[in-house]
């Protein structure tokens, strides 16, 4: 590309800084183009006449320039507070020709650049935070044990042992979705059984949330029984564990949450549901945003679980939701291999 730059033909007024000037010698060179065939055709141009009519045509472009200019002039300026880290500057765009095209479009450039910078911020707030939980309670739990005040007995061990878990865990999600973003995840899409799947992910949630204490029952269905996905089993897995986790904490003690599929034409739809109140109407798309968590501050959760699951579902090109009562949520992907893969 640099090449083909280098090698094209150069701009006779490139090496003008201004575009007023630049207009300025277009009317004088246009002008005197046309004088002088005029007055090889004639013979003959009053001299004053042709001397005021240049003048004042360069005055009108100069006068007719700034107007011009001044979406650009605004747009260099605003550029430089971009770079200094100011993204509140818009220019106005009220020409309908390529300047004010430009100017939209910088306009827009300008939001887009603000969001990501915000987003950028709360991102590392919110890993700040996530971060700072675990690592002060593991530290006070070493500290006690360091000082005496604790003896290395199973609970204290296994409390810094959690601690240390969900460490890992945050970890491995933000990696996750760093993979994500820069479209580094590739997806190993093979046909497997659901029941299968289904059965493996309760036994390993089971061991997940025995250290909860609140008696979750998990209960499985697949309809038809030999129903297959094709899809990354892993990544599936990954997904069906974070919503069963998410509603083994979030459900009522006791309770039962249930993993059920089955085929609607040619998607594969899979539920996950318990016995909760359920996610409120405005809450239920916000609840796949990072660090949402639902609302809730408690439970141990990571708040990167649904989002990676929105994620890992899309590169499906399936559709994630929470279904009414709002106690459900819904993974729907293509039922089997698309024909032209």
């Amino acid at each position: 590309m640099s090449e083909l730059i280098a090698a094209a033909a150069p701009r006779p007024l490139d090496r003008i800084r201004w575009i007023k000037l630049k207009l300025a010698v277009l009317m004088t060179f246009a002008g005197g183009l046309a004088f002088a065939y005029f007055r090889w055709q004639l013979g003959w141009l009053p001299t004053m006449t042709t001397l005021t009519a240049m003048v004042i045509a360069l005055v009108s472009s100069q006068f007719l320039a700034h107007g011009i200019t001044t979406p650009l002039r605004e747009m260099t300026t605003a550029a430089q507070r971009m770079a200094r880290g100011d993204y509140t500057s818009r220019v106005r765009a009220s020409s309908r020709d390529e300047v004010g095209q430009l100017a939209e479009a910088f306009n827009r450039m300008a939001a887009d650049l603000a969001a990501a910078d915000r987003q950028r911020r709360e991102l590392i707030a919110n890993v700040s935070h996530e971060l700072r939980t675990p690592i002060t309670a593991l530290n006070a739990v070493l500290e006690n044990l360091v000082d005496g005040v604790s003896q290395p007995d199973p609970k204290t061990l296994e409390t810094a042992l959690a601690q240390t878990e969900r460490l890992g865990r945050l970890v491995s999600e933000l990696l996750d979705i760093s993979s994500i973003e820069a479209g580094a995840l590739s997806l190993e899409r093979e046909e497997f059984s659901l029941a299968i799947l289904f059965e493996e992910v309760i036994a390993e949630v089971e061991v997940m949330t025995a250290a909860l204490g609140r008696g979750i029952r998990f209960r499985s269905e697949v309809e038809p029984a030999a129903a297959t996905a094709y899809a990354d089993r892993a990544r599936l897995h990954q997904v069906l564990l974070n919503l069963l986790d998410n509603a083994a904490r979030h459900g009522p003690a006791g309770g039962e949450v249930r993993l059920r599929a089955h085929t609607a034409g040619s998607d594969l739809v899979i539920d996950v549901d318990d016995d909760g109140p359920g996610i409120p109407h405005e809450e239920r798309e916000r609840i796949f945003d990072r660090f949402t968590r639902g609302g809730r501050t408690d439970g141990g959760g990571t708040g990167l679980g649904l989002a990676i699951a929105r994620w890992v579902i899309d590169l499906h090109h399936g559709s994630i939701a929470v279904a009414d009562p709002g106690s459900r949520i819904r993974v729907t992907l293509p039922a089997a291999e698309p024909t032209d893969h």
